[in-house]
């Protein structure tokens, strides 16, 4: 549960960078957003969390 709320957070502060800095407008992130819920109650949700569980974990691995 961790994993998804600090997911949420960095992908809320892309989209609202992107709002502020890259000229996305609010009309498309609102498109995102819908498409997010969308894909979320899909078949191929499960497979999207296994990736990035599977990204997430190796990125932690990393010793810097």
């Amino acid at each position: 549960m961790a994993l998804s709320i600090s997911m949420v957070l960095l992908l809320l502060i892309i989209v609202v960078l992107l709002v502020r800095r890259s000229g996305l407008k609010a009309g498309h992130a609102v498109v995102c957003v819908l498409l997010g819920f969308y894909l979320s109650s899909s078949s191929i949700a499960p497979t999207i969390r296994e990736l990035t569980t599977n990204l997430s974990n190796m990125i932690g691995s990393f010793n810097f």
